[in-house]
């Protein structure tokens, strides 16, 4: 007698870690392209034709960790996002612009919630706009970001999504020289059931520009628990010589959103990249940054922390080019997991032969806070040019410090407030280099009610007493 005979559900498909439930047409594409220009087109059904080609994951690090069997994105919709008003920005004046920010593009699941900069930041020549709008205004300027070959991977099925089917986007750029005095601010608000919103963020500083990038991933409120919801985007950095740009991204997406991020950077003569990345939220993130230090001198300080519960589940990956001479790399990732989290860390620093003088150094390290957390670190190194001042690389995963738990205890420190301590201040690194006081402050709340929501481990202890190291 069949399951479905006897009245019983139908056991679903089995799926292998690397089968992505969401898919994408030529149906879609042709509708999301039916008012753009012929090279816009071109571009999204020629990044449709990789996505359909291409594995999941070509891991350059010899062992695919990937695991998408939590994601259950069948049947998603995904669709054009509404522009903003002619050029993309209202003036400050006219919106609701924070003290501390210079400006804010803010969108509620792909609808422009509001686009602002202050008077200031106009006045010098910042633009902060819709990608769309910034096709219909300079279809030029447009063009020579959407479509340069070099933007995104075209190696990265996930990268490629998003440039077929992207249907909101932003546009940050800073004129040569221009120095923006106080942040700007990134919002997405996201989680509707059953709809995944693909996006893409530019951002492109000038020669010796300077500014500041706060990006933050939120739960917009439409969200139905059970129902998952989508998010993938991508954000390209673009830095010419002398430009430093500072970039932190505050994830704390709901538990039923999956969120694929993709993260790129080419980084000029002289510059300097600084990433602060708080991964909070989300059923499932899977995380890729790739750094190319292309000019002589160039630098990138990467810091990424995850503090996960619950079954969530984070991948995170990472690669460092080093091409130009005397560049530096400092790229750091720590995650702390409760319950039955799970995460995963792939870094990978390539020195290429024209790179001497290369200083480049990639830690990574898992705090496990409960026995049925699991972290995999895997620091990785491919060195083509010996004359480097430093390629290193160091990695560890376990439990809290015991020696650190006794200094705590023995100052009078009751144990659960010395645990919540050195996991808050293992974290500490990301917190101290957002750019933006008021979201300092979020971040430390959201890592305190992260703590305080941890379950019991099955054994009757708190969180924090076992986990081994898991390898």
């Amino acid at each position: 007698m069949t399951a479905a005979a006897a009245g019983q559900r139908p056991r679903p498909a089995r799926r292998v870690p690397t089968d992505l439930s969401f898919s994408l047409d030529a149906t879609t594409i042709d509708a999301l392209a039916a008012d753009e220009p012929a090279w816009l087109a071109d571009d999204r059904r020629l990044a449709l034709t990789r996505f359909e080609a291409l594995p999941v994951e070509s891991n350059r690090l010899y062992t695919t960790y990937v695991d998408l069997r939590a994601a259950e994105l069948e049947g998603m919709h995904t669709e054009r996002g509404t522009s903003a008003a002619a050029g993309g920005v209202v003036d400050g004046a006219v919106g609701g612009l924070a003290a501390e920010t210079a400006g804010l593009a803010s969108f509620h699941e792909g609808a422009v919630a509001e686009i602002t900069l202050d008077a200031a930041a106009i006045a010098a020549g910042v633009t902060l706009e819709t990608l769309s709008a910034l096709v219909t205004r300079d279809p030029e300027a447009a063009r020579a970001l959407l479509t340069d070959p070099a933007s995104l991977p075209e190696g990265d099925k996930i990268a490629q999504l998003s440039r077929a089917g992207w249907g909101q986007g932003v546009v940050l750029r800073v004129p040569a020289g221009v120095v923006v005095e106080r942040p700007i601010v990134l919002r997405w608000a996201v989680g509707a059931p059953d709809r995944a919103l693909l996006t893409r963020t530019i951002i492109d500083l000038g020669a010796g520009a300077k500014a500041a990038v706060v990006e933050e991933l939120i739960p917009s409120g439409e969200g139905v628990p059970g129902r998952q919801s989508l998010l993938t985007g991508t954000t390209e950095v673009r830095l010419a010589a002398g430009a430093t740009l500072a970039l932190a991204s505050l994830q704390e997406l709901g538990p039923d959103t999956v969120a694929f991020q993709h993260r790129v950077a080419r980084i000029g003569e002289g510059a300097a990249l600084h990433w602060a990345l708080a991964q909070l939220g989300g059923r499932l993130v899977r995380s890729r940054i790739d750094n190319r230090l292309e000019g002589d001198r160039s630098s990138v300080e990467q810091v990424e922390i995850v503090f996960g519960g619950q079954d969530q589940l984070f991948d995170l990956t990472s690669y460092t080019t080093h091409v130009g001479r005397d560049t530096t790399g400092n790229l750091l990732s720590k995650g702390a997991l409760l319950d039955r989290a799970r995460t995963y860390m792939k870094g990978l620093i390539v020195i290429e032969k024209s790179a001497v003088g290369t200083d480049s150094f990639l830690g990574e390290f898992g705090m496990n806070l409960s026995k049925e957390t699991r972290s995999v670190a895997i620091p990785s190194l491919e060195i083509d040019q010996p004359d480097c001042r430093r390629a290193a690389h160091s990695s560890s995963v376990g439990p809290i410090d015991e020696a650190q738990l006794f200094y705590l205890e023995s100052r009078g420190i009751s144990p659960d407030e010395a645990r919540k301590f050195i996991v808050l201040g293992f974290l500490e690194p990301v917190v101290a280099r957002v750019p933006l006081g008021e979201a300092q402050d979020r971040l430390r709340e959201l890592l305190e009610a992260k703590w305080a929501a941890g379950t019991t481990a099955d054994d009757g202890t708190t969180a924090g007493d076992g986990g081994a190291a898991a390898a």
